[in-house]
Protein backbone atom coordinates (compact mmCIF):
# COMPACT_ATOMS: atom_id res chain seq x y z
CA UNK A 1 0.00 0.00 0.00
CA UNK A 2 1.50 3.51 -0.86
CA UNK A 3 1.29 5.78 1.94
CA UNK A 4 2.13 9.39 2.72
CA UNK A 5 2.41 11.16 6.33
CA UNK A 6 0.90 14.89 6.22
CA UNK A 7 2.36 16.66 9.28
CA UNK A 8 0.69 19.90 9.59
CA UNK A 9 1.39 22.66 12.67
CA UNK A 10 3.53 20.51 14.31
CA UNK A 11 5.79 22.43 16.64
CA UNK A 12 8.54 20.13 17.30
CA UNK A 13 11.54 18.97 15.79
CA UNK A 14 11.96 15.91 18.20
CA UNK A 15 8.29 14.88 16.83
CA UNK A 16 9.13 15.76 12.89
CA UNK A 17 12.60 13.60 13.15
CA UNK A 18 11.01 10.57 15.28
CA UNK A 19 8.44 10.92 11.85
CA UNK A 20 11.46 10.56 9.78
CA UNK A 21 12.38 7.75 11.49
CA UNK A 22 9.41 6.13 11.60
CA UNK A 23 8.18 6.94 7.98
CA UNK A 24 12.06 5.52 6.84
CA UNK A 25 12.01 2.27 9.04
CA UNK A 26 8.08 1.57 7.74
CA UNK A 27 9.01 2.19 4.08
CA UNK A 28 6.48 5.56 4.03
CA UNK A 29 6.28 6.93 0.58
CA UNK A 30 6.52 10.65 1.79
CA UNK A 31 6.16 13.44 4.20
CA UNK A 32 3.90 16.39 3.44
CA UNK A 33 5.38 19.18 5.54
CA UNK A 34 2.38 21.85 6.00
CA UNK A 35 1.60 25.08 7.60
CA UNK A 36 4.66 26.16 10.37
CA UNK A 37 5.76 22.48 10.91
CA UNK A 38 9.75 22.15 10.93
CA UNK A 39 11.17 20.59 7.85
CA UNK A 40 14.81 20.13 7.11
CA UNK A 41 16.17 22.23 3.87
CA UNK A 42 15.21 21.92 0.68
CA UNK A 43 16.40 22.83 -2.75
CA UNK A 44 15.81 26.28 -3.19
CA UNK A 45 14.81 27.24 0.40
CA UNK A 46 13.57 29.91 0.77
CA UNK A 47 14.40 29.98 4.84
CA UNK A 48 17.39 32.37 5.26
CA UNK A 49 20.68 29.25 5.69
CA UNK A 50 21.36 29.59 9.46
CA UNK A 51 17.55 29.52 10.29
CA UNK A 52 17.06 26.25 7.88
CA UNK A 53 20.41 24.65 8.99
CA UNK A 54 19.47 24.85 12.50
CA UNK A 55 16.56 23.45 11.93
CA UNK A 56 17.79 20.53 10.31
CA UNK A 57 20.13 19.92 12.70
CA UNK A 58 17.91 20.06 15.51
CA UNK A 59 15.58 17.47 13.20
CA UNK A 60 18.81 15.30 13.06
CA UNK A 61 19.16 14.83 16.26
CA UNK A 62 15.86 12.28 16.52
CA UNK A 63 15.89 11.23 12.59
CA UNK A 64 19.50 10.28 12.67
CA UNK A 65 19.61 10.45 9.15
CA UNK A 66 16.42 9.42 7.71
CA UNK A 67 15.92 12.63 6.64
CA UNK A 68 18.06 12.27 3.83
CA UNK A 69 16.27 8.49 2.96
CA UNK A 70 12.64 9.80 3.33
CA UNK A 71 11.34 12.19 0.86
CA UNK A 72 9.89 14.57 1.85
CA UNK A 73 7.79 18.28 0.46
CA UNK A 74 6.31 21.25 2.01
CA UNK A 75 3.67 22.81 0.83
CA UNK A 76 2.53 26.14 3.13
CA UNK A 77 -1.18 25.54 3.75
CA UNK A 78 -2.95 22.16 4.60
CA UNK A 79 -5.50 23.44 2.46
CA UNK A 80 -2.89 23.21 -0.85
CA UNK A 81 -2.45 19.26 0.33
CA UNK A 82 -5.27 17.98 0.61
CA UNK A 83 -6.35 19.31 -2.87
CA UNK A 84 -2.95 17.71 -4.01
CA UNK A 85 -4.03 14.58 -2.58
CA UNK A 86 -7.47 14.40 -3.92
CA UNK A 87 -6.33 15.19 -7.40
CA UNK A 88 -3.95 12.02 -6.83
CA UNK A 89 -6.79 10.00 -5.24
CA UNK A 90 -5.52 9.42 -2.30
CA UNK A 91 -7.65 8.15 0.67
CA UNK A 92 -7.70 10.83 3.62
CA UNK A 93 -7.06 9.64 7.39
CA UNK A 94 -7.29 11.53 10.06
CA UNK A 95 -5.47 10.76 13.28
CA UNK A 96 -7.57 12.36 15.70
CA UNK A 97 -9.59 11.39 18.53
CA UNK A 98 -13.51 12.33 17.56
CA UNK A 99 -17.11 10.35 17.64
CA UNK A 100 -17.04 7.29 15.61
CA UNK A 101 -13.65 7.60 14.84
CA UNK A 102 -12.23 3.89 14.26
CA UNK A 103 -9.70 2.46 15.91
CA UNK A 104 -6.10 1.83 13.50
CA UNK A 105 -7.76 -2.15 12.90
CA UNK A 106 -10.90 -1.38 11.49
CA UNK A 107 -9.27 1.86 9.57
CA UNK A 108 -7.20 -0.40 7.75
CA UNK A 109 -9.99 -3.13 7.20
CA UNK A 110 -12.21 -0.34 5.68
CA UNK A 111 -9.31 1.14 4.05
CA UNK A 112 -8.99 -2.38 2.03
CA UNK A 113 -12.61 -3.15 1.47
CA UNK A 114 -13.93 0.24 0.20
CA UNK A 115 -11.14 1.79 -0.73
CA UNK A 116 -8.99 -0.74 -3.09
CA UNK A 117 -4.94 0.00 -4.94
CA UNK A 118 -5.68 3.18 -3.65
CA UNK A 119 -2.82 5.25 -1.81
CA UNK A 120 -3.60 6.54 1.66
CA UNK A 121 -2.70 9.94 3.50
CA UNK A 122 -2.39 10.00 7.29
CA UNK A 123 -2.86 13.44 8.09
CA UNK A 124 -1.85 14.65 11.83
CA UNK A 125 -1.87 17.99 13.56
CA UNK A 126 -0.50 19.80 15.95
CA UNK A 127 0.63 18.28 19.68
CA UNK A 128 -2.15 20.00 21.60
CA UNK A 129 -5.18 20.99 19.18
CA UNK A 130 -4.39 17.85 17.10
CA UNK A 131 -6.74 18.22 13.26
CA UNK A 132 -9.21 21.19 12.98
CA UNK A 133 -12.70 20.21 12.76
CA UNK A 134 -13.27 21.81 9.12
CA UNK A 135 -10.58 19.33 8.03
CA UNK A 136 -12.01 16.23 9.66
CA UNK A 137 -15.01 16.79 7.63
CA UNK A 138 -12.80 16.25 4.87
CA UNK A 139 -11.32 13.34 5.49
CA UNK A 140 -12.62 9.65 4.41
CA UNK A 141 -12.06 7.88 7.66
CA UNK A 142 -10.75 9.10 10.96
CA UNK A 143 -8.81 6.72 12.82
CA UNK A 144 -8.34 7.17 16.85
CA UNK A 145 -5.38 4.88 19.13
CA UNK A 146 -7.98 3.40 22.00
CA UNK A 147 -6.67 4.77 25.01
CA UNK A 148 -6.85 2.41 28.67
CA UNK A 149 -5.08 4.82 31.05
CA UNK A 150 -5.61 8.17 33.06
CA UNK A 151 -3.78 10.12 29.47
CA UNK A 152 -6.17 11.24 26.71
CA UNK A 153 -4.22 10.89 24.33
CA UNK A 154 -0.48 9.59 23.67
CA UNK A 155 2.47 11.92 22.22
CA UNK A 156 1.42 13.05 18.25
CA UNK A 157 4.98 10.86 16.83
CA UNK A 158 4.31 7.98 18.64
CA UNK A 159 0.17 8.18 17.55
CA UNK A 160 1.40 8.17 14.54
CA UNK A 161 4.13 5.51 14.49
CA UNK A 162 1.22 2.84 15.60
CA UNK A 163 -1.12 4.23 13.33
CA UNK A 164 1.25 4.17 10.33
CA UNK A 165 2.29 0.44 11.60
CA UNK A 166 -1.00 -0.82 11.56
CA UNK A 167 -1.72 0.41 8.12
CA UNK A 168 1.46 -0.95 7.19
CA UNK A 169 1.14 -4.56 8.40
CA UNK A 170 -2.07 -5.37 7.82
Amino acid sequence: MQIALVAHDIRSTHNVGAFFRTCDGLGIEKIIFSGYTPYPTLEADTRLPHFSDKITRQIHKTALGAESTVAFERFETLKEVLAELKKDNYVLVALEQFPGSASPEDCTKAIKSSFKNRPVALVVGNEIHGVADEILQQMDLIVEIPMHGTKESLNVSVATAIALYSLTTS
